[in-house]
């Protein structure tokens, strides 16, 4: 398959073909990450990343994008379809300018943002201060019930109602548990605000109706492409046509994402990215991929058994969506600790913070576990108590040379039974 670029660059191809070989021998578990279909890596590599498309479709600045305006064009009507959205952006490279691009549709710099507190399980996007949001725009936060670790809206009703944002912004990175949209837009609509969410990890399990769904509530929702729905690394922008807070503008809320995209933050859209988009987005219209998430759920709730019966404390106490979010204090391990001891047999997670941690970001108290990707390898709910026991067993014997071995012997096992792309060679 790479043979013009084993001979042209080998060191890359060796790079390239040990990353493949370490997808297919571990266990992936990071709650962002997922495997695409080799439909979606084949479009992701074709003649269309040839292609500069500044613009929109039959509006471009260059020549020569009839072909690729076909792309783009069936990737926004499979968006729009897939789920149920008035207008759709396919062109965010990414999902933090996702995000960027839809402040920029409708704030001024220093406009107050209420969002979910990155310790509580927000994402750097929704206001810290290391990143362009926090820098940008002045956030205030909302976290989670000390006792409960659930979001408490009356809470998020109190602190918008001192607070008065432009915008409330809802959605996590690191959230275990069912949102509540109507209740966020029922408090946005009580304080003038514009309800935003940011439904990257949740979106596949969105477009299978099995999470509540944003899109009749929110005025925009960003998401990513990858994570949950399964398609390639990008992001995409969904919003209502109308600006309900300001119907008398030249331009509607669509007009105003769609300049804020390009030319406000980007210039050539990815197309190979785009039409590999539109692929998932066919994908996920199939109902087989509603069997997919439903699969994604049971799967979590598996692992949050195991994890119940050896008595792991789980953030919130379990799990309604993917992920599952790890509190190791009782077991006296950081979350780096796990996470490296993790890697070394081959289940791939992420040291991640919990709410109220005590420890520092970068050394924190927990890790972050998802099932996505292994559910795309079809592990069923067996083969996911068999991985939480393993999990267990690192985490309770973490400097066990002997349970290293006998771990890493029995992922080979599973790894062999459910193949990564096993009619692929490279």
């Amino acid at each position: 398959m790479l043979k013009n670029l084993a001979n042209t660059d080998p060191k890359i191809y060796k790079s390239i073909q040990s990353e493949l070989k370490r997808q297919r021998e571990g266990l992936e578990m990071i709650a962002s990450e997922n495997f695409v279909s080799e439909a979606v890596l084949e479009t992701m590599g074709t003649p269309l990343t040839n292609k500069y498309s500044e613009g929109y479709p039959h509006k471009r600045y260059y020549g020569g994008n009839k072909f690729i305006d076909q792309c783009e064009d069936m990737a926004v009507d499979r968006a729009k379809e897939l789920f149920n959205a008035e207008h759709a952006n396919v062109q965010p490279h990414a999902g933090s300018q996702a995000n960027m691009e839809a402040y920029f549709a409708i704030l001024e710099l220093g406009d107050t943002i209420l969002a979910m507190d990155l310790s509580a399980g927000g994402h750097l996007t929704h206001g810290h201060k290391v990143n362009f949001s926090g820098s940008f725009y002045k956030f205030v936060h909302y976290g989670v019930d000390k006792k409960t670790h659930r979001i408490d809206m009356s809470e998020v009703r109190k602190i918008a109602l001192e607070a008065k944002p432009k915008l409330i912004l809802a959605g996590a990175s690191a959230y275990p548990r069912s949102i509540d949209f109507k209740a966020f837009r029922t408090i946005a609509d009580e304080v003038g605000a514009y309800l935003m969410v940011d439904m990257a990890h949740i979106a596949g399990l969105v477009a299978a109706k099995i999470h509540p769904d944003p899109i009749p509530y929110a005025d925009i929702v960003t998401t990513t492409t990858h994570k949950t729905l399964r398609g390639p690394r990008g992001a995409m922008i969904l919003c209502k046509t109308e600006d309900r807070l300001h119907p008398d503008d030249k331009k509607n809320l669509a007009q105003k994402i769609d300049s804020a995209v390009f030319p406000g933050i980007q210039g050539g859209p990815l197309e190979h990215i785009i039409a590999a988009k539109a692929v998932s987005f066919h994908e996920a219209l199939q109902p087989e991929f509603i069997k997919y998430q439903k699969q994604v759920i049971k799967n979590a709730k598996a692992l949050e058994k195991v994890f119940k019966n050896n008595d792991i404390t789980m953030v919130s106490g379990g799990t309604d969506n993917h992920l599952l979010l790890l509190d190791l204090t009782n077991l006296n391990i950081s979350g780096q600790q796990a996470e490296t001891a993790l890697d070394s047999v081959g289940i791939y997670t992420n040291k991640n913070m919990i709410p109220f941690d005590k420890r520092k970001p970068t050394n924190p108290s927990g890790i972050r576990l998802g099932t996505a990707a292994l559910t795309t390898r079809a592990l069923k709910e067996s083969e996911m108590e068999k991985v939480g026991e393993l999990i267990v067993a690192i985490l309770k014997n973490i400097n066990d040379a002997d349970t290293r071995t006998d771990t890493i012997s029995k992922i080979q096992t599973i790894t062999k039974q459910f193949p990564l792309y096993s009619k692929l060679t490279i």
